[in-house]
């Protein structure tokens, strides 16, 4: 696969001016960064087929992350090429074969691992103790990929869809075998975000959020190991095994 990433620098926030009012009637003029919002138009085979709405960091992760969980490839080399431009505002793939009309992907059960509690800790010890544009911004979602208790990735976005598809795409690009993987999110767990997880063949999504009714029900029927409120202290397992 030929890849090209210009080299960018797009800042991922701005100082902003806002007028603060305090309860105990306060009322004055500070300044705060605020997050950048980027928009990025994927074009695959020259057709235009995704804009996403992101922070200018990590984008090609993103990219294929994006079109691997939308079932527009099956793996890393179904990529020929991927440009994407010095404003990072367009992307270019040119895939190895024909786009599947359908764009989606027929689930299949994950393989569970064995897993210990002390590997998810180790991770919400990660998240609280801070993520540099969530501190800043408080603005963001963070993603965390690992094997076992080792970190390997971590990276923030907008939305919590898009730092699990910057996980994916990192270790599809580094070629990081994700049945082996454990993920941990920041964000809530819906069914997208569990549909993303079994699509990778991640075995175990973790959370500091909760999950709906539905994740869970889908995680169960897909083997999917679904731990959320995920703390440095305690969680919850909604679906899986026991840990070891």
């Amino acid at each position: 696969m030929h890849t090209n990433e210009q080299n960018r620098h797009t800042a991922l926030t701005e100082c902003l001016s806002y007028t603060y009012i305090g309860r105990d009637g306060t009322i004055c003029q500070k300044e705060d960064p605020v997050l950048t919002e980027h928009s990025l138009d994927v074009y695959i085979n020259e057709n235009l087929t995704l804009n996403l709405t992101c922070i200018p960091e990590y984008l090609y992760e993103l990219v294929l992350g994006r079109l691997f969980t939308e079932g527009k490839i099956q793996n890393a080399e179904d990529v020929k090429s991927l440009c994407i431009c010095e404003s990072g505002r367009r992307a270019n793939a040119v895939l190895a074969r024909e786009l599947s009309l359908s764009g989606c992907q027929s689930l299949r059960p994950v393989t569970p691992i064995p897993w210990k509690a002390d590997w998810i800790f180790c991770l919400a010890d990660c998240f609280a103790d801070g993520m540099p544009l969530h501190g800043q911004t408080f603005a963001t979602h963070s993603c965390f990929l690992a094997q076992e208790s080792t970190l390997l990735f971590q990276c923030e976005d907008i939305g919590r869809h898009n730092a699990l598809d910057k996980v994916i795409g990192y270790a599809l690009r580094n070629r990081i075998d994700l049945a082996q993987c454990i993920v941990y999110s920041s964000g809530r767990i819906p069914t997208d975000m569990a549909h993303k997880a079994i699509c990778a063949g991640i075995p175990i999504l973790a959370s500091k959020a909760s999950p709906t009714q539905a994740a869970v029900e889908l995680a169960q029927q897909f083997s999917l190991t679904l731990v959320c409120a995920a703390r440095r202290d305690r969680m919850k397992l909604f679906a899986g095994a026991m840990p070891e």
